[in-house]
């Protein structure tokens, strides 16, 4: 894990659900409210609109360093903002190549939805991958081509085994305040949400709603 690397509560963003709010105004009241990791995502903008985006949030990010920003997919856009970190899918660029473009002080995190999936990334190099999202714990509208559910049960398992071969594990799907500390308690390194804050009205009391359901459930590594 790269020093300092904190994904208790890990925000990924949905530009539609924010709105009307900008995506940036929304990430600001997060990370008052308790938020420790973000990661830009949008699958519909186009990569210059993507790149501005992840600047703006980097610019309110800006007074908190210590939480980290990733970019999904687009390694490109990390590159050119220096962002902390990227989250590659299953069908994106392989996490090898990823590191290769990255170089070794950005987070590379990989989304892992099965056993098989996660043999993969354990094959792997060693220090090629710090982080991985498993996927989905339950099923849900802001990514409805995720596989099967792996439910408490089935993300125990993986966390376990993840945190074995040395890496950190997120879970996300599904996951709001009241289920947020089942879902701590499976021996997860953090939680990621994204409407249960990006569409919520308060922002920053919905993270620390999710903070306050975690407590005594999930100890920060």
């Amino acid at each position: 894990m790269r020093a300092g690397f904190d994904p208790r509560l890990y925000l990924v963003t949905d530009t539609l659900l924010c709105a009307p709010r900008s995506v940036p105004e929304v990430v600001a009241a997060a990370v008052s409210g308790g938020v420790t990791a973000v990661q830009v995502r949008d699958k519909t903008a186009g990569r210059r609109d993507l790149l501005a985006l992840t600047r703006a949030v980097q610019e309110v990010l800006r007074p908190t360093p210590q939480v980290r920003l990733f970019v999904n997919d687009a390694v490109d856009v990390a590159l050119l903002t220096g962002a902390d970190g990227v989250h590659v899918g299953q069908d994106d660029l392989p996490a090898v190549d990823v590191r290769r473009l990255l170089g070794p002080d950005v987070l590379v995190g990989v989304s892992v939805g099965s056993t098989a999936e996660l043999d993969d990334v354990l094959a792997l190099p060693a220090g090629t991958a710090d982080l991985v999202g498993l996927s989905p714990v339950w099923s849900t509208p802001t990514k409805p081509d995720a596989g099967a559910a792996l439910e408490l049960d089935g993300t125990s398992a993986l966390a376990a085994r993840a945190r074995a071969g040395g890496l950190l594990s997120v879970a996300i799907g599904g996951i709001s305040a009241a289920t947020a500390a089942a879902v701590a308690g499976t021996g997860v390194d953090g939680i990621c949400v994204v409407s249960d804050i990006c569409a919520a009205a308060d922002p920053a009391a919905a993270a620390r709603t999710l903070r306050a359901a975690m407590a005594g459930e999930l100890v920060a590594r």
